[in-house]
This record gives structure tokens, C-alpha cells and sequence, in this order.
């Protein structure tokens, strides 16, 4: 559009001569009565139809990630925490000791679902959708002593069977702050994600 209208003001600032003639060679007329110019006789420009860099911003904008498009946009406040968060999974009736361990604290936003290409969690439960949930850091100030801390919110992404925080099945769409011990289950998957800092 800038070009075009460029183009514009450039003709319309030309000065006209008394003649009937403009200043640089042009000429009043049908583009048929006047004789061809030099710049009629070269090629023209086609349409480039390539590849403009469009996605690859839309990829690095966390749109768009290994071709799959995101159900979620990670916040202007998103952070990597500088408290080192884990997730400890159990299995309901498989006893006391967890059956793994995640480390959740190396990036801002960690995301549930069972597409391998996009899931930093994968989970395989078929009650559970490609694209489940996403456990989100932000950076937010506190309003007892003013300071900005890293803090962990969860957030359901339009799932078919629903996410459970501390036995309350969360809406869609929305951050729920989380707080140490907090306990999260997916669809109808019989798994619990327990919350936890690490102190040492």
C-alpha cells in the first residue's frame, strides 16, 4: 500500500508545462498515441508468490510450533522460574513412592497433551485431548511486599473430559494460580500431578 501510494504522489507532484506537456518526457493522451518508452520495452515484474517469513515469525511468536498451530499464547508476563519446580506423579493405588519425577522449571510455559510434536508432557490416557492443558509461569507483583515473583498458573485448553486443580474441575481458558501441594488430574486418567518447590 505504501508503495502505490508513492507512486501517487509522485505523479501528482510533477510540474505541468503551459504545452500540454509534463516535465520528464511524459506526455497528455491515450497510452496508444504516444510512442513506446523505454521503460514499456523491458520485462515486467511478476507476482512473487514465495515463501515470505510469515510462518516462521508465526513460529517463533509460539503460534505455531513443529507445524502444529497452538491452542494458547504464552502472556507478555510469561517467565522461566528462578524457583526450581517439579512435578511428582502418582498412580491412584500405586502406593506411597511416585512413579516419576518432572523437573518444570527450565523454560515458561509446559504444556499436557498427547500430540508428540508439541507436548512438553506427554500423556497417553485416550480421555485425555492433544492439547490438554498448560501449566504457565508469570511474572506477577506481589501485594503484600511489592515485589515481582515468578509464580505458576494452570490453565485448561478447551479439553473434551476437563481439568481437575485440588479436586475442582477448572473452566477453560482461564489461569488458576497454583500453590505448592496443589494437585492436578486430567480427563479420566487415573495419574495425580503433585506441585512441589525444591528447597535444597
Amino acid at each position: 500500500m505504501a508503495s502505490v501510494m508513492s507512486g501517487a504522489n509522485s505523479k501528482s507532484s510533477k510540474k505541468y508545462k503551459d504545452d500540454g506537456e509534463m516535465s520528464g518526457g511524459d506526455q497528455w493522451g491515450k497510452k496508444s498515441d504516444q510512442p513506446p518508452s523505454e521503460k514499456d520495452s523491458g520485462p515486467k515484474e511478476l507476482a512473487n508468490f514465495g515463501v515470505s517469513g510469515a510462518l516462521a515469525k508465526d513460529e517463533s511468536t509460539g503460534n505455531i510450533y513443529n507445524g502444529v498451530q497452538l491452542k494458547f499464547s504464552e502472556p507478555a508476563d510469561a517467565r522461566t522460574p528462578s524457583t526450581k519446580w517439579r512435578l511428582y506423579v502418582f498412580k491412584e493405588g500405586g502406593g506411597d513412592d511416585p512413579i516419576q519425577t518432572l523437573h518444570i522449571s527450565k523454560q515458561s510455559a509446559y504444556l499436557f497433551g498427547r500430540e508428540k510434536r508439541v507436548a512438553d508432557i506427554l500423556v497417553e490416557h485416550s480421555s485425555l485431548s492433544k492439547q490438554h492443558c498448560v501449566l504457565q509461569y508469570r511474572a506477577t507483583v506481589d501485594k503484600k511486599d511489592g515485589k515481582t515473583k515468578c509464580k505458576p498458573y494452570l490453565m485448561d485448553l478447551g479439553s473434551t473430559n476437563g481439568t481437575i486443580l485440588n479436586g475442582v474441575k477448572i473452566d477453560d481458558a482461564r489461569y488458576y494460580e497454583m500453590r505448592e501441594q496443589d494437585v492436578i488430574k486430567l480427563g479420566e486418567s487415573t495419574r495425580e500431578y503433585v506441585l512441589l518447590a525444591d528447597r535444597t
